[in-house]
């Protein structure tokens, strides 16, 4: 089967380049391929696609342009965030508060940290997958130098009380980190309305192409880069910038800021309509997180007495997941759904459907039917 004989619900893995995206990146691949270092003509159009990239991000996150680093994608953002605060604050705070849920670039440096004697308190969660708020005000006080909480979980859509867990870090003294790589371009992210320090960006969760993202970093923050080389990006991460990558995140950017309304309504419509069509065929069939608290375009459900993965292979016509696209790959319950307190045994039939711009109302009934359909085919084989 080709792919585009596939129908794509998979957007929270990677999402396709925009037309417009492409469009900003062409001349930096094609004519303006100066180093934005240099000072000649080449460098110098190089540099101002740079500037520019800079600007559409920040106008899209409500920040100023010099508070935004370019970096490699979603990953490097937050592992400097992480190693660049610990790294960067007084030795008197050794602490990282963050959750259980957390993607694995936020997971494993925190891992790092603790090998390295930092004490990491991981919040739990509750049943519908938001943090469980008593924990943190029991957890954070004088010696934290860092509260880190995905804006929104990539498997659930979940979205976390980040200007509560802010103003607690800020209170203690801490500084706030989130990984908005799931939220941006889905719903407004606005950095001082969710009052955070800093923030991560992954281009190909937002229309651009991968291998590009940005950290927002509030001015006066402590942080150090835990790259080493020359002075690119105020210092922060050396290495000559993916121009044409930029341009494509700036221009995806501005796509997002311009249509986001629009896009978030018609993706909110189809995926309650998928969930309709799926409930009604598939009794016993589980949302899994919370209701109203989640992205516009994230349906997770459990399918009763089944594998995801079976399912998902016996519907070869749809692209999806069992779990974290990142991380998938094995026949184990989702560690996100056991931190939720959902049985193994149920979250092994778990399948995360997710939706984006390009997603079509006839590729939702399509969807419905196929899923339904290999589920009725699969329990009457037991």
């Amino acid at each position: 089967m080709q792919p585009d004989d596939l129908i794509y619900l998979d957007y929270n893995a990677t999402t396709p380049v925009l037309p417009e995206v492409i469009e900003a990146m062409l001349p930096y691949l094609q004519k303006h391929w100066g180093n934005p270092s240099s000072s000649h003509a080449f460098g110098r159009r190089a540099h101002v696609a740079v500037d520019a990239g800079r600007q559409q991000v920040a106008e899209l996150i409500g920040c100023a342009a010099d508070e935004i680093v370019f970096t490699s994608g979603g990953t490097e953002a937050n592992n400097l965030a992480l190693r660049g605060v610990t790294e960067a604050v007084t030795q008197r705070r050794r602490q990282v508060v963050t959750s259980a849920i957390e993607h694995p670039s936020i997971a494993a440096p925190c891992a790092w940290l603790e090998r390295h004697g930092w004490r990491i308190c991981r919040l739990e969660v509750g049943h519908d997958g938001r943090v469980i708020l008593e924990q943190l005000t029991a957890n954070i006080g004088a010696g934290t130098a860092l509260v880190t909480a995905m804006h929104s979980n990539n498997e659930t859509g979940v979205l976390q009380p980040i200007v509560t867990i802010a103003r607690a870090a800020h209170a203690a003294g801490a500084l706030m980190h989130t990984d908005a790589a799931q939220s941006l371009g889905k719903i407004p992210v606005d950095v001082n309305e969710l009052e955070v320090d800093l923030l991560s960006i992954a281009g190909h969760k937002l229309y651009a192409p991968k291998g590009v993202g940005a950290l927002y970093v509030r001015r006066g923050t402590p942080l150090k880069p835990f790259t080493l080389g020359a002075g690119h990006e105020q210092g922060l991460r050396p290495g000559t910038e993916n121009v044409a990558g930029i341009a494509g995140l700036g221009a995806a950017c501005d796509v997002a800021r311009r249509s986001l309304g629009a896009a978030a309504a018609q993706m909110s419509e189809l995926r309650d309509r998928l969930w309709a069509l799926l409930s009604a065929r598939v009794p016993g069939l589980i949302l899994n997180g919370d209701v109203n608290e989640r992205l516009p375009n994230t349906l997770n459900v459990c399918f009763p007495k089944v594998s995801g993965t079976a399912l998902l292979a016996a519907t070869p016509g749809i692209a999806a997941s069992t779990g974290s696209a990142c991380h998938d790959g094995r026949e184990a319950p989702s560690s996100v759904l056991l931190a939720m307190g959902v049985p193994a045994e149920q979250a092994i039939g778990s399948v995360r459907l997710t939706l984006g711009r390009l997603t079509t109302a006839a590729e939702i009934g399509c969807a419905a039917d196929a899923l339904s359909a290999a589920w009725v085919a699969l329990r009457s084989r037991k």
